[in-house]
């Protein structure tokens, strides 16, 4: 596959999973269409071409010749410098790499992650949360993050990769969106009754089995394996942690546990207080359920995937998704 096809491949299973829905998202780029369309000739050179066709912000091409051919893919949870001198290393070792893939953007796609964080107020509306409300409750979380954003140093492994010739890409929330597909439908599918057993329906899952014998396999934070779970939201999608204020709408809404990827502090009083479950499933094992969901395609289609940092890799037929 050419590194165009897979980054085209990557948005499209992206938006076939995104909880808002293919309706809304195609909604989202003939606005952004539009808007491009009305820009003066100015503020159109600075304007990233690929939201016309990308809805995700946090996923890009960041380096390389886009007719590249790719047979073999370095895929990490995390690309940094070093993964970056690890895929130059495996070459000299005789395995070259054509494309190294992170997960966590890197560059211009960690820079934009903020605009992703909109899919947000859809997922909170779609479980009760007015969207008036959901939009009020995000705006000011978003505009934090984005502020966080400004003093990062966002082109380490991006530079490095330049300077070696090696392409790189991150794949974000278009991976995001498969583990919260893949959960929400087994969840409303199984209906675990306790806490306790959604853990155990976590469990049967490889990449969380696998997790568990490092120590970082699910977790409950709020709440008591006894406790019931009642209307479940797995909520691992939108570029990062939402807002403390949505916790008290959510249990107004009904929404009884939450089944997160990670969660902070202040966010995990501000569910204690309004009485909402938490299951922490684990961070690096839901991306890898994620990533693998998109990477069985390709690896369907002829490539090579050689895992590392962090990626827990396992092989599943992607069309059942089993």
């Amino acid at each position: 596959m050419k590194i165009s096809e897979i980054y085209e491949y990557v948005i499209a299973r992206g938006i076939e999973k995104d909880p808002r829905g293919a309706e809304t998202v195609a909604a989202q780029l003939a606005r952004e269409k539009k808007r491009y369309a009305e820009m003066k000739e100015e503020d159109k050179k600075d304007y990233d071409t690929d939201r016309l066709a990308n809805p995700y912000s946090d996923t890009r091409v960041l380096y390389g010749d886009p007719s590249r051919e790719v047979k073999r893919m370095l895929v990490g949870i995390d690309i940094e410098v070093g993964e970056v001198l690890l895929a130059d290393r495996l070459g000299e070792k005789g395995r070259p790499v054509d494309l190294i893939m992170s997960h966590h953007p890197e560059g211009k796609a960690l820079a934009g992650l903020h605009d992703v964080m909109h899919l947000q107020e859809d997922v909170l509306a779609r479980f009760g949360v007015p969207i008036n409300v959901a939009e009020g409750i995000m705006v000011s979380r978003i505009g934090e993050v984005k502020r966080g954003l400004l003093p990062l140093n966002h082109n380490r492994a991006v530079d490095a990769a330049r300077i070696l010739g090696i392409a790189i890409m991150s794949a974000h929330t278009v991976a995001d969106n498969q583990v919260t597909s893949y959960l929400q439908e087994l969840m409303d599918k199984e209906k675990p009754d306790t806490l306790g057993d959604v853990v155990k329906l976590l469990k049967q899952i490889p990449e969380y089995a696998e997790a568990v014998k490092y120590n970082a396999g699910p977790n409950i934070v709020v709440g008591s394996k006894e406790r019931r779970a009642g209307k479940i939201l797995v909520d691992m999608t939108g570029g990062t942690s939402g807002s403390e204020d949505a916790y008290a709408k959510l249990a107004q809404a009904g929404v009884g546990t939450l089944l997160v990827m990670h969660m902070g502090e202040k966010h995990r009083k501000e569910a204690e207080k309004n009485h909402v479950n938490v299951i922490i499933a684990g961070h690096m094992a839901s991306d890898s359920l994620g990533m693998n969901l998109l990477l069985d395609g390709l690896e369907d289609k002829g490539v090579e995937i050689v895992p590392c940092a962090g990626l827990i890799r396992h092989k599943r037929s992607w069309k059942r998704g089993t």
